[in-house]
């Protein structure tokens, strides 16, 4: 089956899964900060106070992850996306007329369990089951909705920031999950998808089906979450503190906006051609160069200060992230299975979630013990270095176990 005539014939379960990734957009952190500034003027918060309610928010829906997302191996696809499209859409509402601290709150953990958390499940986890041997492909293409949202979302919310004030803009979000989301989404997932005989033919025996406890108690599933979670401790730190590293390098703000142009780039192309050659290859096979890009990356930024290095850093987190996502996507039903995988990815993702909201409270930390920033940048370079000869024997591995 060529590229085109698998986006052809499976066109309403692929826009599904990468409209799903959009507009998870609503949840995450590079549009839920852009109403930062006018929370904490309003409701008279320091920057410490609101990254601690942030924090302690995402910390929570990372705990009710594990629980909500079990529910894809017991309920439709489209049931699932309906409930949590009502939630995020209700959750928009509630932070747009918050009226005191603990709405904030409230509304910070839902858009990060409904956004951030089983928007995104939702989409890798329907898309990689559904399909078996186009699985790379599949997941490739879902993984392109989220720099869709990172293009598109902030510069919407600019300008409605603008005509409406950030109350206005988050109002609009409700109203853009409820009326074009929610219908578009669940007209495509009407339909569910069933394999034809052509590619039960193709498709790679998936052996053995694991449960939810047997993943727990493998020490590889353990292994590649920690390497598979570095993109998201390292991205969120630096990104976190974006305007303390522009201020310690000497650079503009505008520039560094300018560069996330670049990640969005090295996600799309990296997505595109990873998921072929998943297809080709299989995961197993690619897990020990996922992690070679955010390396190389993270010594850029440590070792050069010149301008370009921004450029180039945020190309290679592009890379980076592109790889990684649609990777680890494609991975956890190849080796575990498929049959349990709602239950399986729910504890992964909290994994992620939990890296990502760790690490700018770690860098923030270090930053005020002192701790060279561009230090901190080699120390993570060289712990994902490290990682690539870890997830390399991991692979291994898994390889070993399968022939067993």
């Amino acid at each position: 089956m060529t590229y085109f005539t698998f986006l052809r014939d499976n066109a309403r379960w692929l826009s599904a899964s990468y409209l799903l990734a959009v507009f998870s957009g609503f949840g995450q952190t590079f549009f839920i900060s852009l109403s930062g500034g006018d929370i904490r003027a309003e409701f008279g918060l320091s920057h410490g106070d609101l990254g601690l309610i942030y924090m302690l928010a995402t910390l929570g829906s990372a705990l009710t992850l594990p629980y909500a997302g079990k529910s894809l191996d017991h309920f439709p696809v489209r049931a699932i996306a309906a409930v949590v499209m009502i939630g995020l859409a209700l959750f928009c509402l509630m932070l747009a007329g918050a009226t005191s601290v603990w709405m904030i709150a409230i509304a910070f953990f839902g858009l990060r369990l409904c956004g951030q958390g089983m928007m995104t499940h939702t989409s890798i986890t329907a898309a990689g089951r559904w399909f078996s041997a186009q699985r790379g492909r599949a997941v490739s293409i879902a993984v392109l909705g989220f720099p869709t949202a990172e293009a598109l979302f902030p510069i919407c919310f600019v300008v409605l920031d603008k005509a409406f004030d950030w109350r206005g803009a988050w109002a609009v979000s409700a109203l853009a999950v409820a009326v074009i989301a929610m219908p578009v989404i669940l007209t495509l997932l009407a339909r569910d998808r069933v394999p034809s005989a052509t590619e039960v033919a193709a498709a790679r025996p998936e052996g053995r089906q694991w449960t939810r406890k047997e993943v727990l108690r493998d020490p590889r599933f353990w292994l590649v979450s920690c390497g598979a979670n570095a993109p998201a401790f390292i991205g969120t730190s630096i990104f976190f503190h974006q305007i303390y590293l522009v201020e310690l390098r000497g650079w503009t703000l505008e520039l560094f906006a300018t560069s996330f142009l670049f990640m969005a780039s090295g996600v799309v192309a990296a997505s595109l051609v990873i998921g072929q050659l998943i297809d080709r290859f299989s995961a197993r096979q690619l897990l020990p160069f996922t992690l070679l890009p955010l390396t190389t990356a993270c010594f850029v930024l440590a070792l050069f200060h010149a301008p370009l290095s921004a450029f180039i850093f945020m190309t290679l987190v592009g890379l980076s992230n592109g790889f990684n996502g649609t990777l680890v996507g494609a991975l956890w039903p190849e080796v575990y299975g498929t049959r349990h995988m709602g239950a399986i990815r729910a504890v992964a993702f909290s994994c992620m979630v939990f890296a990502s909201a760790a690490g700018p409270g770690l860098t923030g930390w270090l930053i005020d013990l002192g701790i060279p920033f561009d230090l901190q940048v080699l120390g993570m370079g060289l712990y994902c270095l490290v990682f690539c000869v870890v997830l390399a024997l991991t692979a291994r591995a898994y390889r070993i176990g399968e022939q067993s």
